[in-house]
């Protein structure tokens, strides 16, 4: 073969890929998910399966970074998305929040009025 030897977990982790690309497909479908979403996450996981695949690929960021294991970026990596992603969700929360308190002032204003 290739000389390519893969573990159990490096299965696991194409697999998943494999899985949200294909729910990341469905929601787009759906329309739930603008082009640009869609393209973002869509390159998300297949970058996840490339890295699930050859985490050797890592290996001059793990040393330049002065960690001992590729594992220790991929954590590290994936706390700082698990971080930004709740700012982002926390951030729209806020957002969503104000809309619904300004709607129900205006209906509240209008029910008043009759």
């Amino acid at each position: 073969m290739l000389g390519l030897e893969i573990l159990g977990i490096q299965i696991l982790g194409i697999l998943f890929a494999l899985l949200m690309l294909y729910l990341t497909f469905l929601h787009y479908k759906r329309d739930e998910f603008s082009q640009n979403e869609y393209l973002f996450w869509q390159i998300l996981w297949a970058l996840f399966a490339v890295m699930a695949l050859f985490p050797k690929l890592l290996s001059p960021f793990t040393h330049t970074l002065n960690l001992n294991r590729t594992m220790d970026l991929l954590i590290l990596l994936g706390f700082i998305f698990v971080i930004g992603l709740l700012y982002h969700n926390y951030i729209s929360l806020q957002k969503t929040k104000r809309r619904v308190e300004e709607i129900v002032g205006k209906i509240a204003i209008k029910q008043n009025k009759k």
